[in-house]
């Protein structure tokens, strides 16, 4: 399946963040689209247009930023983020959620935010999952000269994604984070059921110490760009 992403975008610097890798992934080939969730649905019907509009204007101030007017944008109502993102993408055949690091991650670190933590938990199946380190959205460009791989035991899918990736955006591809990369895509856990999203300990170890975007895909199941 050719690489869709979703980007989880709510205005926030840590989820601009999101969209510069988002961007990175649209370089690559990759079709670009931007969703926010709203939670609750207003009990009067003017404030429910007003929520409705605020919330669409949010995303198109989203897809200008990255330079993407007319990508498409999504408002979606549920009471969990990580529950809307994922139905969303199953719907629309994404293959890809990009989050933003925790609000106030260490710029050049990457930390999972609650959203996303709760959606690796779920260990969602056919969905890998990006997310970008505090700060990215500050670099005039983000280019990736060195991209770096790290697969689950007899699963090449990491290294499949990150072959596809370097290839459209011209990077050395390495095997393991040998040297500092500029893009790390790591593996599910050996065992885990095919195409599911399973991190082992020394794999979330492993990406709360690179300082450069990841991109986590699922047991047997590359991505191609």
């Amino acid at each position: 399946m050719p690489a869709k992403i979703l980007v989880s975008y709510d205005g926030t610097d840590n989820d601009v963040d999101a969209l510069a890798l988002g961007r990175v992934f649209g370089q690559a080939g990759g079709e670009l689209g931007l969703a926010y969730v709203r939670h609750n649905r207003e009990s009067e019907e003017r404030q429910e247009e007003i929520a409705q509009s605020e919330a669409e204007e949010l995303l198109a101030g989203g897809a200008k930023w990255v330079g993407l007017p007319d990508a498409p944008c999504h408002v979606v109502l549920s009471g969990s983020t990580h529950e809307g993102l994922l139905a969303l993408a199953r719907e629309h055949s994404y293959n890809i959620i990009v989050f933003g690091s925790a609000y106030r991650t260490t710029p050049g670190h990457v930390q999972p935010g609650v959203s996303c933590e709760r959606l690796l938990e779920s260990r969602p199946s056919g969905i890998s999952v990006g997310v970008a380190p505090a700060g990215l959205r500050v670099r005039a460009e983000v280019v990736i000269s060195v991209a770096a791989y790290v697969d689950g035991e007899g699963d090449p899918s990491a290294q499949e994604t990150a072959a596809s990736l370097a290839e459209k955006l011209e990077s050395k591809l390495l095997e393991r984070a040998t040297q500092a990369p500029d893009l790390l895509v790591v593996g599910s856990r050996t065992g885990a059921p095919i195409g599911m999203v399973d991190l082992s300990g020394a794999a979330r170890y492993l990406i709360e110490t690179v300082r450069c975007p990841v991109l986590i895909v699922g047991r047997n199941s590359p991505v191609i760009f």
